[in-house]
């Protein structure tokens, strides 16, 4: 049995939370605004909350496991985090730029 250290699988745990959050976000937001049968006639507050409180935790997520990655020189996981961080600011504007 492969035994890795406590820091790659804190890092992997990471990486591994944070994807499965910028899923979550993307998910709702397809089905909320992209892909809804009828246009809403107000904006849903406690979707647009959820998505809020998703993203924070979406990005401090990836700026511990940035930091974390950094510490211990790890370049796969750097890299990792950092693309995660890009795309999730792309999509950040990407719906912004969308939605108003």
């Amino acid at each position: 049995m492969l035994v890795r250290s406590g820091k790659i699988q804190f890092l992997f745990w990471t990486s591994f939370f944070s994807i499965l959050l910028y899923l979550w976000i993307v998910t709702i937001g397809l089905q909320t605004f992209v892909l809804p049968d009828e246009k809403p006639m107000a904006l849903p507050e406690n979707v647009i909350r959820l998505m809020f409180i998703l993203y924070g935790l979406f990005i401090v997520s990836v700026l511990i496991g940035t930091i974390v990655s950094a510490m211990i020189d790890n370049k796969f996981y750097a890299k990792l985090f950092g693309t995660m961080l890009i795309i999730g600011l792309v999509t950040l504007l990407a719906a912004k730029g969308m939605f108003g």
